[in-house]
Formats: structure tokens, C-alpha cells, sequence
């Protein structure tokens, strides 16, 4: 799968290959982009493997995307809202349910 693949099913997360090759593209490596930032050599490694969001900004901003597009199921988890029915009875009905029920 290819970058632009990725790019259109935004429900697959980028492969950690074509992220490397879009920061090398740009003249960066994990290893550089990682001691430019302050962090050490390796850090931005984790964020290939698993959620970290300072490191998802920080390799992001290198290739010029946002962390949502690199890693959309992260963000999907992140960002839920529930949806609640919205048939729900308002509190002053419940309060008079409740004080028939407990009498």
C-alpha cells in the first residue's frame, strides 16, 4: 500500500515504511527529527508503533500532514463522541417516576 492509498481510506493508519520514506523525502530521519526535537535518538520510534501524541505532531509537521492523516484510528479513538438517544425523558418526569416508585 502506497501513501496515497492511505491517504484515501482514512480508516487505515499510514504504514510505518511509507512514513519513514516521507520524512526521508523531506530530508529528515527518525533519528534527527528525534535529537532536533530535544528528545533522545530513538523516541520517535515509539510513536511508529504505538499512540504518542507529541511524537505524532512532531513527525507530522516534518512531512507537512496532520497526525489525524498519518494515524486515523488513533485519532477516530480519541475523538469519539457517544451518541445518546435522544428520547430520554426529561429529569422532571424521572423525578416523579421515581417518587411514585419509592412511594
Amino acid at each position: 500500500m502506497n501513501t496515497s492509498d492511505a491517504q484515501k481510506n482514512s480508516a487505515v493508519d499510514w504504514h510505518r515504511a511509507d512514513i519513514v520514506a516521507a520524512l526521508h523525502k523531506r530530508g529528515w530521519s527518525l533519528r534527527q527529527l528525534s535529537i532536533e526535537a530535544g528528545l533522545s535518538a530513538g523516541a520517535l520510534n515509539n510513536a511508529l508503533d504505538r499512540p504518542w501524541p507529541k511524537a505524532e505532531r512532531i513527525i507530522a509537521a516534518a512531512i507537512e500532514e496532520t497526525p489525524e492523516t498519518i494515524w486515523p484510528s488513533r485519532y477516530e479513538k480519541r475523538h469519539f463522541k457517544p451518541v445518546f438517544p435522544s428520547s430520554l425523558p426529561p429529569i422532571a418526569k424521572i423525578d416523579t417516576v421515581c417518587a411514585v416508585v419509592m412511594g
